[in-house]
């Protein structure tokens, strides 16, 4: 007895966990032994350690209806005895160990543990923790983390499962806990409960912003965390392979508090929306990168530790009335330049042949008989000032070009028709003289 209960005490197994393994052998053994019965159990005294073996005739609902003391005797006995007793005990104790660490980690979740890395591939990393192996998914990773076998790393636990091949203990190193759990390593204000963090935001790998308040009006508690010249937060930092960690302190104005939260940037005003939870933040030009952060990081962990959704506004100033005066001439066209039709879209559907010659101060009289078109031509000259419907689709501008040089050739004929006139009288004139 004395040997099972040192082995028990180097597996770390319960002594009555040994006996049910030695006994099992035991039962192994006689039924390999010349004339045993098909059933058999053993009894072994606790004190003197005496085996013995009653043999068994079951009934067809396997209840006892004899039994009697058949312990064998002989050298033969008790080396199959030993061999049996061996495979049997390893089994068992393996069984018996699996139990113990899921009885040891079941109710730790959320507990830190410090584990040297004993394994790394592509989907997952073993942790040696002493007394157990612990696995880290590569989903509870801290993003483009390089591990290594033999580093040692802490961790959160965030399961225990008891599986058929026994406790499972999975751990995360991405999880805003992690940081709360180290923060507390460091800290004696906060086991103490003389700082109190609020909230967490967590980008791993990235950056951590902490909301932390004080149950001591006389305790700063973000001087409390950081430490002096940072030493307390940086001790985190370092176990976080250079995670950035920013502690904010907890205010009740929450307009103060998001614009503390979205440091480092200096913000001007915060506009709260109590009804949509919303906070407006006005920033100037050359803070409004920094407000935001790289892709939205640092406006994202401001939202998600205060419960707000952050619109984040540059301070533009207004431009000058003069500014606008002299763009809205711009845009506008003037009436004298205009001859066209838009739709309720936009689009212009009609054009001028007009717009495509510059337009003068004082259009002479032969641009004004140009601009006076056949009828059939009227449709395609439209003032500005009237509203017009479109019902067709928009001519093509090759057809309004062609309208164009079907109407230039009209022009020119009547300014030959002009100069022929004009030929006719002098020479009547001149006539006139000779005579």
């Amino acid at each position: 007895m004395e040997a099972i209960e040192v082995l028990a005490r180097e597996r770390g197994v319960a002594v009555e966990a040994i006996l049910d393994a030695f006994a099992n052998a035991l039962v192994a053994a006689y039924k390999r032994s010349p004339g045993a019965a098909e059933e058999a159990r053993v009894t072994i005294d606790p004190d003197s350690g005496e085996v013995t073996v009653y043999a068994q005739v079951l009934d067809e609902d396997g209840n006892v209806i004899d039994e009697w003391e058949d312990t064998p005797e002989g050298e033969a006995f008790g080396r199959i005895a030993a061999q049996s007793f061996k495979q049997v005990m390893q089994h068992k104790l393996r069984e018996a160990k699996r139990e113990l660490v899921y009885d040891m980690y079941e109710g730790r979740e959320g507990d830190l543990v410090t584990g040297l890395v004993q394994q790394v591939d592509y989907r997952s990393v073993i942790l040696d923790l002493g007394d157990a192996e612990a696995i880290l998914p590569g989903s509870e990773r801290i993003p483009f983390e390089r591990l290594e076998r033999g580093n040692r790393v802490k961790a959160l636990i965030i399961e225990v499962r008891n599986e058929g091949k026994g406790a499972q203990i999975v751990v995360s190193r991405s999880h805003p806990d992690l940081v709360r759990r180290l923060l507390e390593l460091e800290v004696p204000e906060l086991n103490d409960g003389t700082v109190e963090i609020v909230n967490i935001a967590r980008e791993p790998g990235h950056r951590t912003k902490i909301a932390v308040i004080s149950n001591d009006p006389n305790v700063d508690p973000k001087g409390a965390c950081v430490g002096a010249r940072g030493a307390r937060v940086r001790q985190v930092v370092n176990e976080l392979r250079g995670e950035k960690v920013d502690v904010v302190q907890w205010r009740d104005d929450i307009g103060q508090f998001i614009a503390e939260a979205l440091g480092p940037a200096k913000v001007q005003e915060v506009r709260i929306d109590e009804e949509t939870k919303t906070a407006d933040v006005i920033v100037s030009e050359h803070q409004l990168s920094l407000a935001i952060g790289k892709e939205g990081q640092n406006a994202r962990l401001a939202a998600r530790l205060s419960g707000y959704k952050v619109d984040i506004h540059p301070d533009r100033p207004p431009e000058p009335p003069e500014a606008e005066e002299q763009g809205s001439d711009e845009d506008a066209t003037p009436a004298d330049e205009t001859a066209g039709a838009t739709t309720d879209s936009g689009e212009e559907t009609v054009e001028s042949a007009s717009d495509a010659e510059p337009a003068t101060e004082e259009p002479s009289t032969e641009e004004s008989a140009v601009g006076q078109a056949p009828a059939e031509d009227d449709a395609a000259v439209v003032d500005p000032g009237e509203d017009v419907e479109v019902d067709a689709e928009p001519a093509p501008a090759a057809e309004a070009d062609d309208a164009a040089e079907e109407a230039m050739p009209e022009a020119s004929v009547t300014e030959q028709d002009d100069e022929d006139a004009m030929s006719t009288d002098e020479r009547a004139a001149n006539d006139d003289e000779s005579e």
